[in-house]
């Protein structure tokens, strides 16, 4: 027997099956490096269009977690696909690196600053340990295959950026939005500093929650004011609060003036008359257990404005004040109010002239000279608070409530409102959140809802605390009146100065200098430098100013992009909204896009505690980047994002079915050059000018979803076309043709050219999500290219079919319909040990007038889309009783072994096999294409 194995056309290519990613990856980032890769990216689109995506700075502290890869795969997929498209692209990835974390970190090490260090020499080690943790990071944000100006990041703490923090801090104050106040913030006694908004996070807390009597001090004013002169007992009114520690400070009770209040006589256990809000008396009085009580009269809340009642225990009268605050959704409609403790209570005791008056010190304890509770931590205190009212029987009840308190991110542990002397950035003294709200709205919003979260959170936010107590930070670099806290009238020409000074030496030149040296004798007598250091939010927010503005590649242009978590509409999006608008009147950023967060398969965040956390570096080390790349693609990542063992390994799954399809169209593509070998689109095969022809329809579909930031659906629609498309139909087809037919002919070179085009968009489409693979597959791609896929621009070389082609898309889905129902009835005959494989099949297709007329027009080439030996089609009206139906209407089949002879070379059973003589083992189709000419082929 003749060994024909020589004569076929057998798929070879040196790219490997196997991804072997954690191996193969990093021996391709080295390269990448040595060869600069980013710079050749950024040479090949200068001058070009471009788009700016602002990275959001990560901390620079502790190891990168999951949600990490998730934000910087996502900002490489956009920067990647945005190349594509021709854009000129940059990515520069940033970091935060002031702020309490390190600080605490440092403070590990060397001891608090002023104590076994100086504060130079703390702020000196906070820089060292800062860098540490950025190489760490950096290292591990390479891994993942993101690609940017890694050797020229931004740092907040470069010298150059810390310089410029202080010059966008100077514009705020220029711009008249900086204002110095002794107002309530939120204090975390652990960190011992006031916080932002953005640096509090609420849980479920357990409260002790009291009803208090405050006595009225003239009895008959408060009954006038009911219009009554009846009833027993004392006068009171009744607070409700669940911040029993405030007490010491209180100044008024907040009533609301629409209220109706009832005076209630209640005769057990003693004889006295309570205040209440009409709407919540009778639950109130179920807490005090009464039951019997008497209403004596009602009025509105703004009748009884500005009585006196007695402190239940300080020696203090204290007046009733109207605030709109005040609801009846529980308590009893009157508000204990402590100006120094609640933003609510700090602005109407401004309307009403209280006194702002904080027994707290910064470490969370009473001062020295509070009565009762002096040195006690205020949480600690609660318990002597309720002891005090019970002796002097101003207590009316006592409840334990689960209810959302504010805590320290940081720390977990509950934060205190506290009123100190802080600067602020105004909301509204220069029109800064009406501003504010209108650039919001010119902003895109992905998904759309972040639109109105962050509307509300603007409304609803109060001034911005900009100033801490703290030592690794960059200074509020300001001389103010040592009486009156006014800026000194050369306030920018003294930021300026200082900020070219911390160009050269960095913060500590603040620190280090001598007012003497910028301020004259007098000046120096009236003027003090400020101790405080900027809120961390400041130094991210304001890098629209620092950074964007600064750096030569972005050439003048704002960002087009903000991406970060959900978290950040009221961290990051928020101060650097707030920074832009206040520096330069418009929003930082015209498309804001968030992500979820991850989750185990239960929906539960990623936490030691629960050990459920998944490290990115061990995805990596075991499936390499590009199969994390590809979960996180095909996740929608509008929402949490699920992370399980079985997840990942579906993503590797779909890894391999992309790979293998790869593979399967380069190993094909073997002896193809295209200069020499490529067939134009009008003369294909009609299947391969059809595959073509679907790649530039799905195409058009893949850089829409990129375009759109959909990339689930970009990854769907790779699959569909790996898969269904190409697996299941045509690379399924042309085996046949493309392994027997001569190696030269038309019929081989068409189907070649085909799977050229479609491995060129393909390797494309597979780029911003499977960098390394679409890398390693482009260097084994035919043809002359760019060194690297990343230089590249979207394939112009696919083309839908023109309107009137008769091999449609139409008619290639009623032939896939036909085929499927054949596949179906040879899978019956073997079952049924009628025929092995489909090639041993005879099959007779009875169709009605429409589908026979489909399938006569591919001639006796249906026996290749069929991949059976032979097929004949008549009408249905001759379907004899033995055929058996199809699922669809208008189908039946007969199917038989075939009784011609096996050809050795293409395994198709043909009559002609044995009757050509020196080949009588193939078939005369495979004798044409060893010796002559070659088959012809015009559909299939």
């Amino acid at each position: 027997m003749t060994d024909y194995k020589n004569t076929l056309n057998l798929p070879d290519t040196p790219f490997p099956m196997r991804g072997n990613l954690a191996k193969r990856e990093p021996e391709m980032l080295d390269a990448w490096y040595k060869d600069d890769l980013y710079g050749k990216i950024r040479a090949s689109r200068k001058g070009r269009k471009s788009f700016i995506l602002h990275d959001g700075p990560p901390y620079a502290n502790g190891s990168i977690h999951l949600g990490h890869s998730v934000n910087k795969v996502l900002k490489d997929i956009i920067i990647k696909c945005k190349t594509l498209s021709g854009y000129d692209a940059p990515y520069i990835p940033g970091w935060d690196c002031h702020g309490l974390p390190i600080e605490l970190k440092v403070e590990e090490k060397v001891g608090k600053p002023g104590q076994k260090v100086s504060a130079s020499e703390f702020r000196e080690e906070c820089r060292k340990y800062a860098r540490s943790q950025i190489a760490a990071q950096m290292a591990d944000f390479k891994r993942l295959g993101v690609l940017g100006d890694w050797d020229n990041p931004y740092l907040t703490m470069n010298f150059e950026t810390e310089a410029n923090i202080i010059r966008a801090f100077g514009k705020v104050a220029e711009n008249g939005h900086l204002v110095k106040g002794f107002k309530p913030v939120h204090w975390c006694i652990d960190c011992r500093s006031a916080l932002a908004e953005a640096e509090v996070e609420y849980k479920d807390l357990s409260s002790h929650a009291i009803d208090v009597k405050f006595t009225a001090a003239a009895p008959d004013a408060v009954l006038a004011a009911f219009g009554a002169d009846k009833g027993e007992g004392t006068v009171s009114a009744v607070i409700w609060t669940t911040t029993p520690w405030t007490l010491p400070a209180n100044q008024a009770i907040c009533l609301n003036k629409d209220f109706t209040y009832q005076l209630i006589q209640v005769n057990a256990p003693v004889k006295e008359r309570l205040i209440l809000a009409a709407s919540l008396a009778e639950t109130a009085l179920n807490r005090y257990g009464v039951t019997a009580y008497e209403v004596l009269a009602e009025t509105k809340g703004e009748k009884l404005e500005r009585l006196m009642f007695r402190h239940p225990f300080l020696n203090r009268e204290v007046p009733v004040i109207l605030g709109a605050h005040v609801t009846d959704d529980s308590g009893t409609g009157a508000v204990h109010t402590a100006p120094a403790h609640g933003l609510d209570d700090y602005m109407v005791g401004i309307r009403y002239g209280l006194p702002v008056d904080c027994p707290v010190g910064g470490d969370g304890k009473f001062l020295p000279d509070v009565e009762f509770f002096a040195g006690l931590n205020v949480f600690d205190a609660n318990r002597n608070v309720i002891e005090v009212l019970k002796e002097r029987n101003a207590l009316l009840a006592l409840k334990k409530i689960e209810h959302s308190y504010p805590c320290c991110w940081r720390h977990k542990s509950p934060v205190i409102f506290r009123a100190t002397p802080q600067w602020f950035i105004s909301m509204d003294d220069h029109g800064l959140r009406e501003r504010s709200l209108e650039e919001i709205r010119q902003v895109k919003w992905v998904p759309a809802w972040g639109q109105n979260r962050i509307e509300a959170m603007v409304q609803n936010r109060p001034d911005w605390c900009i100033s801490r107590q703290r030592t690794w930070g960059v200074p509020i670099a300001l001389f103010a009146d040592k009486d009156t806290s006014e800026l000194h009238p050369r306030t920018p020409e003294l930021i300026e100065e200082v900020a070219r000074r911390v160009e050269k030496s960095g913060i500590q030149a603040w620190w280090d200098l001598d007012p003497a040296e910028v301020l004259t004798p007098e000046e120096q007598e009236r003027y003090v430098k400020v101790s405080d250091t900027l809120d961390v939010w400041f130094d991210s927010g304001s890098t629209s100013f620092t950074v964007v503005d600064k750096r030569s590649e972005y050439n003048g242009s704002s960002a087009d992009m903000y991406l970060e978590g959900s978290d950040q509409h009221r961290g990051w999006f928020m101060s650097s909204l707030m920074l832009s608008t206040a520096i330069k009147n418009e929003a930082p950023y015209k498309t804001v896009l968030t992500h979820g967060f991850t989750v185990d398969a239960q929906g539960r965040k990623m936490s030691k505690s629960i050990g459920n956390v998944v490290s990115p570096q061990d995805v990596i080390a075991k499936m390499g980047a590009d199969v994390l790349r590809l979960w996180v693609a095909s996740t929608d990542y509008t929402g949490d994002m699920t992370v399980s063992d079985e997840i990942f390994k579906r993503s590797a799954d779909a890894y391999r079915r992309i790979r293998n399809t790869m593979r399967f169209l380069l190993a094909n593509l073997k002896g193809f050059d295209p200069a020499d070998n490529l067939v134009p689109l009008d003369k294909m095969v009609a299947l391969d000018r059809w595959a073509v022809a679907c790649a530039a329809k799905f195409q058009q579909e893949i850089i829409k979803a990129y375009d759109d930031f959909d990339f689930h659906t970009v990854v769907q629609k790779i699959m569909e076309f790996c898969s269904v498309e190409m697996g299941s139909f045509y690379l399924d087809i042309i085996k046949d043709r493309q392994y027997t037919a001569k190696a030269d002919s038309l019929a081989r070179r068409s189907c070649q050219s085909a799977l050229y085009h479609i491995a060129e968009a393909l390797v494309r489409w597979m780029a911003p999500v499977l960098s390394f693979t679409a890398q390693e597959t482009w260097s084994f791609m035919p043809g002359k290219r760019d060194k690297y896929v990343f230089t590249a621009e979207w394939y112009e070389g696919l083309a839908a079919l023109p309107q009137d082609a008769v091999f449609n898309d139409a008619f290639w889905h009623e032939v896939k319909q036909v085929r499927d129902e054949v596949y179906k009835k040879l899978e019956e005959a073997r079952n049924e040990h009628l025929i092995g494989s489909p090639l041993e099949a005879d099959v007779v297709i009875y169709a009605d007038d429409a589908r026979k007329e489909i399938l006569d027009r591919l001639e006796n080439e249906l026996i290749y889309v069929l991949i059976v030996s032979h097929c004949a089609i008549r009408p249905l009206a001759e379907k004899p009783a033995q055929a058996k139906d199809a699922d669809i209407a208008g189908l039946a089949f007969e199917v038989q072994h075939s009784s011609a002879r096996k050809c050795t070379r293409c395994w198709h059973f043909e009559d002609s096999v044995g009757a050509i003589p020196g080949h009588e083992d193939v078939c005369s189709r495979c004798v044409t294409n060893i010796d002559g000419a070659g088959e012809i082929r015009k559909f299939a």
